[in-house]
């Protein structure tokens, strides 16, 4: 304990003078936009890099997993095949309604988080491949997230299960919208907020994206109905969705390029000036 304090003592305006830097470092970051990006911008390209190399060892670790699952899913892809009459020419790629192959982007969850409140994922895909910020990001059972930030070769995600998401979702069959957000406490369920009560709901009922968003297009899936109850403030409906992904559970996904969204975007900043 005694050279511990005369390593302090003999080194205090050192320490003092790193003390000074690192808070005038800290103020200059919070108080100015530019250096903030570039510091977010940073510290996803280094922790991108160490999520990579985790990512790529635990892949090989589950290899033999993987290959199973791959087994399953071709055979099942063949006996699609032969089940089709002509089955020497080749089936075409189904992709989202509205959004072509063009703009979609795969990549792969290296590092996901669903133990706090607020959640992130980093995928190993960045500005280079042409992620931005706002785009939306699914995988082949439904919604995942949105992207936050993007470095050169990576990006992290807003997960669904953040506290912060809001995302526009309906019932798929009728047009009944509310607000999809997370209480913190199921990473299974999620909540659909402020449904009117004019809605016909019934357990079991498909939630899907809704069309008021410039992020998602429309009908995405989300979850089922799981659990229906009323608020007695706003005689609103408030669902518990049981979501079809699980997610802690996430490999490849698809982030979404919205060709349209800058010139909706645009357009209603426009129309909010002229009122």
């Amino acid at each position: 304990m005694q050279q511990i304090f005369n390593f302090i003592y003999k080194n205090s305006n050192r320490l003092l003078f790193l003390l000074l830097l690192g808070i005038s470092l800290f103020l200059s970051i919070q108080s100015h936009s530019y250096h903030r990006s570039r510091i977010i911008s940073s510290a996803n390209f280094l922790s991108g890099g160490v999520y990579q190399k985790i990512n790529n060892f635990s892949e090989y670790l589950n290899l033999r997993t993987q290959n199973d699952a791959l087994a399953i899913e071709n055979a099942k892809l063949r006996s699609l095949l032969f089940d089709k009459k002509d089955t020497t020419s080749a089936a075409k790629l189904d992709s989202i309604k509205g959004i072509k192959p063009t703009d979609i982007i795969v990549s792969k969850v290296i590092h996901n988080s669903f133990t706090s409140q607020e959640n992130y994922l980093t995928l190993n895909s960045g500005s280079l491949q042409g992620v931005a910020s706002d785009m939306g990001v699914i995988n082949s059972l439904g919604i995942v997230g949105i992207i936050d930030n993007t470095s050169r070769n990576y990006s992290t995600v807003i997960s669904i299960l953040n506290t912060k998401s809001r995302i526009n979702a309906k019932l798929k069959k009728s047009n009944h919208f509310g607000s999809l957000k997370w209480n913190g406490k199921n990473t299974g369920f999620v909540q659909l907020e402020d449904v009117p009560r004019l809605a016909s709901i019934k357990k079991g009922d498909t939630i899907v994206t809704g069309g008021q968003s410039v992020i998602f297009p429309e009908n995405i899936n989300i979850g089922t109905i799981d659990k229906v109850e009323i608020d007695n403030q706003t005689h609103y409906y408030t669902i518990q969705v049981k979501l079809f992904n699980d997610m802690t559970n996430l490999g490849h996904v698809y982030i979404i390029k919205s060709e349209n969204r800058e010139e909706i975007i645009n357009l209603e900043k426009k129309s909010q000036k002229d009122e």
